[in-house]
């Protein structure tokens, strides 16, 4: 039996508005300020994080503290979430879980370098935080696939919806430093997963990312395709945002193939 249409539509479209935000309000902003917006407009896309990541909504603090570690540690015993720590990605994102909440609780010792420079709207993350916020957008997405859903094994698509954020946060972390090719010889293992990132928006080009952290296109080569970049420019042109560098527009120099 063929999955219904409104089962389609709603799980490409919470998947894609999810990684979207992810990628372009708590990474590129929160996470590296590749870029600038008006308090108006950061408001604005910190909602559309909280409503698009819903069950699994991260703030940006945490996000931001998380990401700067990694990038810091990368590949290390004190890197939150990496795959050559890691025996499995449920064993990673576990510890990544247990970070992320002592960071949000306090009673994990953050260096002062991984601090400030992050979007904070403390009455939204409380809101956020609660479990009561966490189990209404569970029921939410249980009553549509209970609504449209024709068959029983539909209903596997829902922890998916639960867990949304930190499924995208496994793929990145665990294919982006396992599987893939190198552009960049980097002291970790990150790697680019795809040439066309059209399920991570970007993010599946860690390599890049790696050797040019503070650069807003992931793309490195001709070939290769970051979605997220492409509405980054596009909100640039509009106003919205406004790029820190104006090479920031520009792709990167073609790197040198990276050594085996």
């Amino acid at each position: 039996m063929p999955v219904p249409l409104p089962i389609i539509l709603f799980f490409v479209g919470h998947w894609v508005l999810s990684v979207f935000f992810q990628t372009f309000f708590l990474h590129r902003y929160g996470a590296h300020r590749m870029f600038e917006m008006s308090p108006r407009w950061e408001r604005f896309f910190h909602l559309c994080t909280f409503l698009t990541q819903g069950s699994s909504y991260l703030n940006p603090r945490g996000y931001a503290i998380l990401h700067r570690m990694h990038h810091a540690y990368s590949d290390t015993e004190k890197d939150p979430h990496s795959p050559v720590v890691a025996k499995d990605p449920f064993t990673m994102m576990t510890r990544t879980w247990a970070i992320y909440l002592g960071i949000r609780t306090g009673t994990f010792d953050v260096e002062p370098r991984f601090l400030g420079g992050y979007p904070e709207w403390p009455a939204l993350d409380r809101i956020a935080g609660r479990v009561s916020t966490v189990l209404l957008f569970g029921a939410a997405y249980a009553l549509f696939y209970f609504h449209f859903a024709t068959a029983w094994w539909q209903l596997l698509l829902l922890p998916i919806h639960f867990l949304m954020g930190p499924t995208h946060g496994a793929i990145v972390n665990w294919f982006g430093h396992w599987l893939g090719y190198r552009n960049f010889d980097e002291k970790d293992n990150s790697k680019n997963t795809l040439l066309f990132d059209f399920v991570c928006f970007g993010e599946l080009f860690q390599n890049n990312h790696h050797r040019h952290g503070s650069r807003p296109n992931f793309a490195a080569r001709w070939f290769e395709i970051d979605p997220g970049y492409v509405v980054i420019t596009i909100f640039a042109k509009l106003g919205i945002i406004e790029m820190r560098d104006a090479k920031s527009l520009q792709r990167a120099p073609l790197p040198a193939p990276a050594a085996e």
